[in-house]
């Protein structure tokens, strides 16, 4: 759906893809907006300079807790410091809030250093104290648990000894020590918060945070607001202001970019990225990206007590139907006539730029495009065609599945009409359900398949845990991490391993056959891995770095590297990294104005509606 869609994250929940666009905004001298009540002279030689980023996702929630969509995880990641971060270069893990991490002997005990020179926006010291009671509380409330609980489900106890100290005692090993992509929040102020599945975050400003920027000021359906933190122990960014700016439509997105109102738009299609490469003063970045695109299959909704809900179509649990369907896609035809080259037909699970963890199916295994024999498959499943040459459910009634589909996403609605093609021919019908909010009837089960798309970590874990049967809702009324209500014993027993794994080879093998499995199931067919496709103006963005730096994305970074390091045009003065591993330059427009639509505050799940969660 994620996310992240994680958790759209994920549903992308990041933890995850159409994808919003961020788009820097210089508001013109003398004009009144929403964003700038009080004009500037046009005399003024000082102007506030402001980065605007223009999505088109909206806001799930600003309590880090909740959110799953790469919208929201992106802007926590400028909010809250994690206890450690991903170097842009390369991907690997540096320090953040943890200066350093020792496991114990036996690998059950860690002990983290948490850094002594980082401060929360209100001037209090940040400490291990508030890392220990961040984890604690998703430990023990399953409010808190919502987005990041896979994260400590294997956690025994933590401790602060001292006010630099954290120590994680786990029930049996874990390699995702080094990536625990969890905001670490102040104590102080969340300690008061009553009840963690439905505090939002979002009605006191600013916003207490360690991070590179503080959340100033947010309107649902409209824009976030930060602010540079001017204690952050990097150093804080170079821009006076950065807001992410919601745009429900792409092509107002590009012109707003062409006119100079926003500074830079991600998730353009091929027609806008080539209307744009001609543009003076407009830069495309066009990279492989860290994003899957899927159709992913109603296995049947369930929850944790074993209740079945929904209404998913009864042929789908069937996996020679699932396995037919995905003999009926021709994923080149998508990669030529929808993404125009700027995608590479998809496979497996993790997209190819992390290529540790990269898998492609055995030549006897890969399901290509055979609709001779996806046909054989529905007939071998008893889903014969009937006198009128449509094959029906058991009930027979004739099939016609419901596709849930992004209103706001262009390749939905275009592979939806190749997709409806394709499936016709084999005597099967489709209606295309494009909504804006496609998250009510995908966490009610309501849909029998559904556009899906996920932004990939350095680590897969988390992408990998919302298929496990204990990211389910513990009843039809809650909501769970899952994506799309995947539980499958072998599966299960797979995560199991590859997460109590240190050996990287070892455990790079069970995450191929986690993603095996995943393929030959059929509940995940991942059509395409698109491109990062984004453009800038280069008289306001000086410079700006990609991550990877090699060939990579700006928006939706595995960090804050983009905004934190942008360098405004016209500016003499380069990032100021005082870290370790960054070697990050990045020169950004005049001003960042963060925009970002709400919609519902806890449907969790990165799910592309343009870019899901990391």
């Amino acid at each position: 759906m994620d996310t992240q869609d994680q958790h759209h994250r994920g549903p992308l929940r990041p933890r995850l893809i159409a994808a919003a666009g961020v788009a820097a905004l210089t508001l013109s001298a003398g004009l009144a907006t929403p964003l700038n009540p009080a004009p500037q002279q046009a005399q003024a030689k000082e102007t506030k300079k402001v980065l605007t980023v223009a999505v088109a996702q909206s806001v799930d929630s600003l309590s880090p807790f909740l959110a799953s969509r790469l919208v929201s995880t992106s802007i926590h990641r400028l909010m809250y410091e994690y206890l450690t971060n991903y170097d842009p270069a390369d991907n690997h893990a540096i320090p953040g809030l943890a200066t350093k991490w020792e496991p114990s002997a036996d690998k059950l005990t860690w002990t983290y250093t948490i850094r002594s020179n980082s401060k929360w926006s209100d001037g209090q010291q940040a400490t291990a104290e508030d890392a220990a009671w961040t984890f604690n509380k998703m430990m023990t409330d399953d409010g808190a648990a919502t987005a990041n609980g896979s994260f400590v489900a294997n956690f025994k106890k933590v401790t602060a000894p001292s006010a630099t100290r954290l120590v994680i005692e786990l029930k049996k090993p874990q390699a995702t020590m080094a990536a625990l992509d969890v905001p670490i929040v102040p104590k102080h102020v969340w300690e008061k918060v009553g009840d963690f599945s439905k505090f939002n975050n979002d009605k006191s400003f600013p916003i207490v945070g360690n991070g590179p920027f503080v959340l100033t000021d947010y309107k649902a359906d409209s824009y976030v607001r930060l602010k540079p933190n001017k204690s952050f122990w990097r150093g804080a960014p170079k821009f006076d202001e950065l807001v992410f700016k919601y745009y429900k439509d792409g092509d107002a997105a590009v012109a707003a970019l062409q006119k100079g109102e926003v500074s830079f738009v991600s998730g353009l299609t091929p027609a806008q990225s080539a209307a744009l490469e001609s543009e003076r003063n407009i830069k495309v970045n066009d990279a492989p990206g860290r994003r899957f695109y899927a159709l992913a299959t109603n296995p049947g909704a369930q929850a944790k007590d074993g209740k079945r809900f929904g209404d998913g179509a009864e042929s789908l649990l069937n996996q020679k139907v699932r396995q037919a369907l995905f003999l009926s896609i021709d994923r080149q035809t998508l990669i030529d006539k929808v993404f125009q080259g700027h995608a590479v037909a998809g496979e497996g699970y993790i997209p190819p730029r992390f290529s540790t963890y990269f898998w492609k199916p055995s030549a006897s295994q890969t399901m290509a495009y055979d609709p001779a024999k996806a046909a054989k498959l529905l007939d071998q499943a008893g889903y014969k065609k009937n006198g009128d040459g449509k094959r029906v459910e058991k009930n027979g009634k004739p099939i016609n599945y419901r596709i849930l589909c992004h209103a706001t996403d262009p390749n939905d609605k275009a592979v939806g009409q190749y997709v409806k093609e394709w499936f016709g021919k084999l005597g099967i019908g489709v209606t295309l359900n494009c909504l804006d909010n496609v998250t009510d009837p995908w966490l009610a089960g309501k849909y029998d398949l559904a556009f899906d798309g996920w932004s990939v970590n350095p680590d897969p874990d988390f992408v990998l845990s919302i298929h496990t049967c204990a990211a389910l809702p513990a009843t039809a009324k809650d909501t769970g991490a899952t994506d799309n209500f995947i539980c499958d014993k072998k599966y299960d027993a797979l995560y199991d391993q590859q997460l109590a794994e240190y050996d990287t080879a070892k455990r790079t093998d069970l995450v191929k056959q986690m993603e095996s499995r995943l393929y030959d199931t059929g509940y995940m067919n991942v059509m395409a891995y698109p491109n990062a496709v984004e453009a800038y103006r280069t008289d306001q963005i000086k410079s700006i770095e990609t991550m990877p730096k090699a060939a990579g994305n700006i928006y939706g970074q595995d960090g804050y590297w983009s905004w934190w390091s942008a360098v405004p045009a016209g500016s003499s003065g380069a990032s100021s990294d005082g870290s370790d591993s960054t070697g990050v330059i990045i020169g950004i427009v005049a001003g960042v104005a963060v925009l970002v639509g709400a919609g519902v505050f806890f449907a969790m799940r990165r799910r592309s509606t343009a870019e899901d969660r990391e």
